[in-house]
């Protein structure tokens, strides 16, 4: 079973409209202790996200110093120039009201949607967090990089049960439902012996795609080593 935003994201979040004031915004943010708040439309439908950075980068541009002409490092501004197209740094850094401040149109995920394509969805389009919409467009939580770390909490035993139960126990390959499997802070250990090569191999594959999974260690003995045929193919 894979893990789904649902069962990690925070829900209750707070939501601010386009024309709050960049001081309110902050406020919001600092009581609520999040790094980013959805900004809604009058039809409260989620129209950007406002971050923590975004609120800093009006002190980060903040001149020091007569004509200091400030730019950010070069490695932040890769980032941005790969990263996902918005509005500029220096244009954030002078916004005044949330719809000045956020980044739009806002990336989301369904509540259903699973927990590693949440990761992915993030790193391909350089944001931290993710609204949550349900099926009718309403908003239903916030979800986070923090978030998204509960899947390495899961209890070591929910994992091995995954891994013996659900993965192992129904799969077509082989006798995988004879593998053992134990787990020790997130660390899978696979013994046990095998009758073909591969199959030791697709165990190995299949526990390290589970939630929570930290590494595997693979102690899978085989009989005959069937893989020579892939390299024909």
């Amino acid at each position: 079973m894979r893990v789904k935003v649902a069962q990690v994201m925070a829900r209750d979040v707070p939501v601010v409209e386009g024309g709050m004031p960049f001081k309110t915004v902050a406020q919001v943010l600092i009581a609520a202790d999040l790094g980013a708040v959805p900004v809604v439309d009058a039809d409260d439908r989620v129209i950007g996200v406002v971050t923590d950075a975004d609120l800093l980068l009006k002190e980060e541009f903040k001149e020091q110093y007569a004509h200091e002409g400030y730019r950010p490092p070069l490695r932040a501004r890769l980032r941005r120039l790969f990263g996902r197209a918005g509005r500029g740094w220096r244009e954030k850094s002078r916004g005044d009201t949330a719809a000045e401040l956020m980044t739009s149109p806002a990336v989301t995920v369904g509540p259903g949607t699973a927990v590693v394509f949440a990761i992915r969805l993030m790193d391909r389009h350089g944001v931290t967090h993710l609204p949550v919409l349900g099926p009718d467009g309403r908003l239903e939580g916030m979800v986070g990089r923090h978030d998204l770390l509960r899947v390495f909490t899961r209890p070591d035993a929910d994992i091995a049960r995954e891994i013996t139960v659900d993965t192992f126990g129904r799969s077509l390959f082989g006798d995988l439902a004879m593998v053992t499997v134990t787990v020790d802070q997130g660390v899978v250990t696979l013994t046990g012996r095998l009758h073909w090569r591969s199959d030791a191999l697709t165990a190995a594959r299949l526990a390290r795609g589970v939630n929570g999974v930290v590494d595997v260690i693979d102690r899978l003995e085989w009989e005959d080593d069937d893989t020579h045929t892939w390299r024909h193919r």
